[in-house]
């Protein structure tokens, strides 16, 4: 549901991860290199990096580096539209592999509140849960302030695309259409293609078609599957028309693939 931990404290760093939670890093003195699915960043004192649920990451070549990792789920912060909204201001935790490193201007304080949730965790004092809650929603607000100090421009994503995706995220194996995710979601593929359209330039059948591709290179990457079975994970029951589709969006035979990124 939510956890949290200082570098020195959390296990495992240095190998690849992936877990079903939002992770928020705070790198509060010395340097880390973080890789991130395909990519790499180098946090340094007071940064941010915030990882999206289900992305794989592991640090590297950490030079002293002193901070903390935040964990929470969807379930738990998103309470209403408000909070899905929050969580993916200025593409934050955005689903597209569009992560980066963020400087902020009010460390102190993102300091401060990361400390009193992992308080308020060890003693779970009287409705810790909704504090803990109350703490993130400040630490998210800080951070895209510092986003917005900086010269971003504000992005403000609607509720109910980020419901779309994240019912795409959570049911790769059944292989979807925008058609099913519409009636699960009580609203219609127009109104699904018209938010696609809107935040991505892109339908939302081609929206789907970049998660599940991220979604195998992940796989292939780290999970050391075959083509068959990575295949029948993203709900292909044939894995020949799998290895067509994955060569046609990414130019790349998948066994190819998997010959170029073996770790």
């Amino acid at each position: 549901m939510i956890d949290i931990k200082t570098f020195d404290k959390t296990i495992g760093l240095e190998k690849p991860r992936r877990v079903l939670k939002y992770v928020l890093i705070f790198c509060t003195s010395g340097s880390v290199t973080i890789s991130v699915d395909e990519n790499e960043f180098e946090l340094t004192e007071n940064t941010v990096l915030t990882i999206t649920s289900g992305q794989i990451h592991y640090f590297k070549n950490i030079h002293n580096a002193k901070g903390i990792v935040l964990e929470f789920t969807y379930d738990y912060f998103c309470k209403n539209d408000n909070d899905i909204e929050l969580i993916f201001h200025n593409g934050l935790f955005c689903h597209f592999a569009m992560n980066e490193v963020i400087p902020v201007d009010n460390s102190e304080t993102i300091l401060q509140e990361l400390q009193l949730i992992e308080k308020e965790l060890a003693e779970t004092p009287y409705q810790y849960l909704i504090s803990t809650h109350s703490r993130i929603e400040l630490i998210l607000i800080e951070i895209n302030r510092s986003k917005i100090n900086r010269g971003d421009e504000i992005y403000k994503p609607d509720a109910l695309f980020l419901a779309f995706l994240e019912t795409i995220l959570k049911n790769f194996e059944k292989n979807l259409s925008v058609n099913e995710i519409a009636t699960l979601l009580g609203t219609t593929e127009s109104k699904l293609n018209e938010l696609s359209k809107l935040h991505t330039n892109k339908t939302a059948q081609n929206v789907i078609f970049g998660l599940i591709i991220s979604e195998a290179k992940r796989l292939f990457t780290y999970e050391k599957l075959s083509v068959k079975e990575v295949a029948y994970m993203l709900g292909f029951n044939d894995p020949f028309y799998f290895s067509n589709f994955f060569k046609k969006h990414t130019k790349i035979a998948p066994k190819s693939y998997k010959e170029k990124v073996m770790i």
